[in-house]
């Protein structure tokens, strides 16, 4: 148990905190973290779960859970917005076999993590929100209600608006992509299968797939405009809105925006990469370090991925600014590159005018039919990479 002894605060219990907070509690730390919500629980959102984020849930012990609440993915599926067929088949059951590519709620992945955070005797405090976070010899954990947490670590995994990033960089500059994005859950009433769907239209795009034994479908759609929205995932819009703003959609995405009764919007900002993710024993991790936009379904499992490794390094090393010094070195690069990945992708379901989109999307179906398996295998950067086994 080489972190016997050690107090480490885990700022935030999202999914890379209570990750953080399990690998560090197996590694023998006594763990505190803090949540400044009423209660450990996630709404409203589907997540993908590739096998570089599944590697680091079957390590903490979850694997067997994953499997009875999320769908095994066998697909991603690229269409048209008003055209039958479709334009790219990834399938995945045929070109990455035994892999492990997952569909799930994010209250569920939460649930699972939080229950086994708690027998793992993590002390989980809820309704404590953060102030701020002084990096020292033994950080402090101030609190708004005044109350102080101090600790031999500080993890700060507090997400877009982290008190523990600006302690380590100071305030950053996101900026607006030009870009919103809606996301709401519907019953499954169309039967959809265990893939994930992208119907491709000008300026917009829409993705679905189904969660929870099939019943219902997760739907993420993002619109390209100029008129900004708020930052941050519960901001609930009228479904009209979503609904005029897809008008143009058939089929399978006109019949489940008919369905949609609450909807949440929030604008895609940009944010840097954080130029320093640990110093004077405080580390980053998640969305703290590295805000990831959705283009690649990466975000939590890039967070996963940070939350092992950074248990792992602190194991190794036994000097702290060695273990942190080394975590920065692991991750950073990689993250960088993943979230221009991201960034990349958008514009491949955007196409504006006739011309372009009917070539782009012939490129698409064209190097499916031609080179199935080297489609699929594009990012196997990304999800072959085991973060346990480094």
């Amino acid at each position: 148990m080489a972190l016997s002894g050690r107090h480490i605060v885990v700022a935030g219990a999202g999914i890379g905190g209570l990750a953080a907070a399990l690998a560090l509690r197996a590694r023998g730390a006594e763990v505190t973290l803090l949540e400044r919500a009423g209660e450990i629980a996630e709404v409203g959102a589907g997540l993908q779960i590739s096998p570089n984020g599944a590697a680091v849930l079957s390590a903490l012990g979850l694997g067997p859970a994953m499997e009875r609440v999320a769908l095994r993915n066998r697909a991603v599926v690229l269409r048209d917005y008003r055209r039958p067929g479709d334009v790219l088949r990834l399938d995945l059951e045929k070109y990455a076999p035994g892999q492990d590519f997952f569909l799930v709620h994010r209250a569920d992945l939460i649930g699972l993590l939080a229950t086994a955070a708690r027998g793992a005797g993590v002390n989980l405090r809820l309704l404590q929100n953060i102030d701020r976070v002084e990096p020292g010899t033994q950080p402090v954990v101030h609190l708004c209600n005044g109350a102080q947490a101090r600790a031999d670590l500080v993890v700060g995994a507090d997400g877009l608006h982290s008190r523990t990033r600006v302690a380590l960089n100071g305030p950053d500059q996101p900026f607006f992509t030009g870009q919103v994005a809606w996301r709401a859950t519907v019953p499954n009433d169309l039967d959809l299968p265990a893939e994930a769907s992208i119907y491709m239209g000008p300026g917009r795009h829409l993705v679905c797939y189904p969660l929870r034994e099939g019943r219902m479908v997760n739907i993420v759609a993002v619109q390209e405009r100029r008129d900004w929205a708020e930052e941050g995932w519960h901001h609930s819009d009228d479904p009209a809105n979503l609904r005029a703003a897809f008008a143009g959609f058939r089929g399978v995405p006109a019949e489940l925006l008919k369905r949609v009764e609450e909807t949440a919007l929030w604008g895609l900002f940009r944010h840097p990469v954080a130029p320093r993710w640990q110093g004077g024993n405080v580390a980053l991790l998640g969305d703290a370090a590295h805000p990831t936009l959705p283009f690649l379904a990466q975000g939590a499992n890039l967070a996963l991925e940070d939350a092992w490794v950074l248990a792992d390094c602190l194991e190794r090393e036994a000097d702290s600014v060695t273990a942190l010094a080394l975590y920065q070195a692991r991750r950073r690069d990689r993250a960088i590159r993943v979230i221009e990945a991201a960034n990349g992708n958008a514009w491949k379901y955007h196409f504006r005018l006739s011309p372009l989109r009917e070539l782009g999307h012939l490129a698409l179906r064209l190097g499916g039919s031609l080179a199935p398996a080297q489609a699929v295998r594009q990012f196997d950067w990304i999800y072959t990479h085991d973060v346990t086994k480094g």
